[in-house]
């Protein structure tokens, strides 16, 4: 029978995973008022996949996350982000003038806080996808130590 060495590591991961996760929407959502937002939050939700990656594994991560996932969430978020800009375009104003997205007057703050909302979930999902993607080029390259000779 194997021994698994790595237990503790295991239960320490599924412990602050969960944690990680809720800090990283914590950082979204209160980005607005407070230190942070959607790139960082976007960071903080990656390193929850990365600390899932190292605990159990590269495959097991893959097969939770796929690499395609990965890659569509980054580019649904530079869609959204370029699609908040554009939108407000059409509506008459400058690239990622808020107000303008709903037809608000000058000095009108329902759009300008409805598409901060809509351009920050865009910067999540891109960082969030982008730093994931990364992680797997680099992590998935063949190790040049084997595990048991820590």
């Amino acid at each position: 029978m194997k021994s698994d060495h790595h237990v503790i590591l295991r239960v320490i991961g599924k412990c602050f995973i969960p944690l990680i996760v809720i800090y990283g929407f914590y950082v979204q959502f209160h980005g607005e008022v407070g230190p942070g937002g959607a790139f960082q939050a976007g960071v903080v939700l990656a390193v929850a996949i990365i600390l899932h990656s190292l605990t159990f594994g590269l495959a097991t991560t893959m097969r939770a996350v796929p690499p395609v996932f990965a890659r569509t969430l980054a580019a649904v978020g530079v869609l959204i982000y370029v699609g908040v800009g554009f939108w407000s375009m059409m509506q008459g104003g400058l690239f990622l003038e808020y107000q303008a997205l709903f037809g608000e007057p000058p000095g009108g703050h329902d759009g300008q806080h409805a598409g901060i909302i809509i351009v920050e979930l865009g910067v999540l999902f891109a960082v969030t996808g982008a730093m994931i993607t990364i992680f797997y080029a680099l992590a998935g390259r063949v190790a040049e130590i084997r595990d048991e000779d820590w």
